[in-house]
């Protein structure tokens, strides 16, 4: 099984080099992984214990950065490495304030791993979620370095729980302590004998709670809202986008933010091409001339945020949000948007989601399948009273799940000499 692991390994390297040539993502990918040992080791004081982050992306990120600050506070002394799999998490936080270094992660290799544990010599180690690297984990087990997965969830029908995956369930064994989000998740490992589990919940609850509490301030934005009910989606994709071009027709005294999930120049100009002409201004026209007057710049109907990172606090200026995904591989982020209690709206491709399903038991959240249910939908939030109901069961969903980081916090205090 190792040998087919490996094997896999070197063709997916193999496939990643030969897509370089012509895929930007995949030449971000080989590139920031050339002469990646020369550049750690000249970065990098061997001789000094580090505490090691990994995130797979930018949304594992995010989800680990209540972890990742609490634990900079309770040992300020141990200089932190993060790495991430992903350029979106590595070109969008390499040079994140509390990190004293940040690398791609090497591919998962005997070799890559030995040398990589050795130059940084970490304390300990976190990744988020999930990423689960044999040779990585191997070696950190045999050098006795403590290895914690956090805000791990896991579903029946993953290769851990097949009889197939004696390889999967090895990886696993050589973690120190897993904090999984739910019940469920501890009773699958149980079921394969793994005992060293933590239900902690979800640190992302953490996240988002406190990004709600000192958002980002945009007065562009503030003033393209005025005093307008406000519709927010984050994250569309081209189905999306169908969806809500109809909305933003149907509903002239609503006022829409729309941050799509790819920002290359023709994606945003097939979203304009939606919508009826001077409906829509660009985020970038707005900020190139932010000597407008509120009047001019609040007469288009629809914003389109054309850059990446204000999504997460974009939410604040909403009366109802909407996310994207749901009618491709699945939603994306909607936990910051319940934490500005207003109700969220998402697509059909949700069942992987925890926090959906709970936002909808809970009345906080709405699924639609199509233009006609998004429109009922719509229409049932026009109703303020109802809005607010809904809004107010999202937020309180949110701050209900908090405390996740504190409990992985009390026990790296007892663990961690």
């Amino acid at each position: 099984m190792v040998f087919l692991y490996n094997l896999g390994i070197k063709l997916y390297n193999i496939l990643l080099f030969l897509l370089h040539f012509f895929n930007p993502k995949a030449r971000l990918w080989v590139d920031g992984r050339r002469n990646i040992f020369e550049n750690i080791a000249a970065q990098v004081n061997a001789q000094q214990k580090h505490i090691w982050f990994h995130f797979a992306s930018l949304g594992e990120f995010e989800q680990g950065r209540p972890v990742l600050e609490q634990v900079k506070k309770a040992y300020p002394a141990n200089p932190i490495v993060i790495t991430f799999f992903s350029p979106s998490g590595y070109e969008l936080r390499k040079n994140y304030s509390l990190a004293d270094h940040v690398f791609y992660l090497p591919l998962d290799t005997r070799q890559n791993a030995k040398r990589f544990i050795e130059l940084i010599n970490p304390k300990f180690v976190i990744f988020t979620k999930y990423e689960y690297w044999y040779h990585y984990y191997k070696q950190l087990n045999r050098s006795g370095i403590p290895l914690y997965i956090i805000s791990a969830i896991f579903r029946e029908n993953q290769p851990f729980f097949k009889w197939y995956g004696s390889l999967n369930r090895k990886i696993l064994s050589f973690v120190s302590h897993f904090f999984v989000q739910d019940e469920f998740s501890a009773g699958m490992l149980r079921r394969i004998h793994i005992n060293n589990v933590t239900v902690s919940g979800d640190t992302r609850f953490d996240r988002v709670a406190e990004n709600a509490q000192a958002p980002k301030q945009f007065e562009i934005v503030k003033k393209f809202c005025g005093d307008s009910k406000v519709f927010v989606a984050g994250s569309t994709w081209p189905e999306d986008e169908n969806l809500i071009a109809a909305l933003v027709k149907a509903y002239p005294d609503w006022k829409f933010v729309l941050a799509p999930h790819e920002i290359k120049p023709e994606k945003i100009k097939a979203l304009e091409d939606k919508l009826p002409k001077g409906a829509s201004i660009r985020y970038s026209v707005l900020s190139a001339d932010e000597s407008s007057d509120v009047k001019a710049v609040t007469n288009p109907q629809l914003l389109i945020i054309d850059n990446i990172g204000m999504l997460s606090s974009l939410y604040q200026y909403g009366g109802i949000a909407y996310i994207g995904g749901g009618f491709g591989v699945g939603i994306h982020n909607t936990l910051e948007a319940a934490a500005f209690g207003i109700p969220v709206i998402f697509g059909p491709n949700y069942q992987k989601f925890l926090e959906a399903k709970s936002l909808i038991s809970n009345g906080g959240g709405f699924t639609i399948a199509n233009e006609a249910e998004l429109r009922s939908v719509m229409q049932n939030l026009q109703d303020e009273v109802f809005r607010k109901q809904a809004g107010s069961a999202a937020g309180n969903f949110v701050q209900d799940q908090k405390g996740a980081t504190g409990t992985i916090i009390r026990f790296l205090a007892k663990t961690i000499q």
